[in-house]
């Protein structure tokens, strides 16, 4: 059986005790919350034009001001919960269709596991950031569709991790005796095969957290993301990049905190994956 089916309590008592989980998650968490509450200490609207032209920090902006004289504080307040609600809804949906797809193409029949791997490879033969551009300079920014987008171009490696994952799976023999008892298909999946899944593809999750936060930050930096005047941190980049010498807060920190997520998600992950390697190395 799997390390959450057998070891549900042992695999998360190791987890806790992973320095990587702790570290990459208290920085996840940190970042999640300053861009979910932000707006409820932001002293100004997000768009109110309060201050001069790369104005420096005074008393009334912690941060300074940026190129037309928002406050910068307030602006990065506001302006995290689109690229954390992009990235988490991006990568959620990518997991879930190519987990399926990825199913269906490990216990379907062979044609239908040839036109998948080949529908695959198309995909895949286009750089994700390329693929994202050409559809949204065609079909427009809206946020759900930039999500969308985005999940399209992550699916493809989904779907090759959760076959290749189900194909070994299918070979165990707690499914071969699971077939023999007479199980139904059905209870195999959700009971044998799926739950042995479960650590790769949480993994595998993390990881797309930060390439989503990355590519959506450079969306934004290339004016195909959010569109002005709404918040957002790789917006802020683009708009203040003129300015750095001058005003710098208006870029580093919104750079700041974006590397911090990309990071807290990629260590995360990275100590997920340690901490299963151990438990299946005992």
């Amino acid at each position: 059986m799997s390390i959450i089916t057998l070891h549900r309590s042992k695999f998360f008592q190791t987890l806790i005790r992973e320095r990587q989980v702790r570290f990459g998650f208290s920085v996840t968490l940190i970042v999640v919350l300053f861009a979910l509450l932000g707006p409820l200490f932001a002293p100004q609207n997000a768009t109110a034009l309060v201050g001069f032209t790369y104005g420096t920090v005074d008393q009334n902006a912690l941060l300074g001001y940026d190129y037309i004289g928002h406050d910068v504080w307030s602006r990065l307040l506001h302006g995290g919960q689109s690229i954390i609600w992009m990235s988490v809804a991006a990568s959620f949906i990518a997991l879930l269709i190519g987990s399926a797809l990825g199913l269906l193409a490990a216990l379907a029949k062979k044609k239908t596991d040839q036109f998948i791997t080949w529908l695959t490879d198309i995909f895949m033969a286009f750089p994700d950031l390329i693929l994202v551009l050409l559809i949204v300079s065609m079909l427009g920014r809206d946020p759900w569709l930039i999500v969308v987008t985005v999940s399209i171009a992550f699916i493809p490696a989904v779907i090759r991790l959760a076959r290749g994952v189900a194909l070994n799976i299918v070979e165990q023999e707690y499914v071969e005796t699971a077939k023999i008892l007479g199980f139904s298909k059905l209870y195999i999946l959700f009971r044998e095969i799926l739950p042995n899944m479960l650590t790769p593809l949480l993994i595998h999750l993390g990881v797309m957290l930060t390439w989503a936060v990355g590519m959506l930050s450079g969306l934004a930096f290339l004016g195909y993301g959010v569109a002005p005047p709404a918040a957002d941190w790789g917006l802020m980049i683009n708009e203040n990049r003129a300015g750095l010498l001058i005003q710098p807060w208006a870029v580093l920190a919104p750079v700041l905190l974006i590397a911090l997520f990309a990071l807290g998600t990629n260590v995360l992950a990275e100590g997920v994956g340690r901490a299963a390697a151990r438990i299946e190395e005992k």
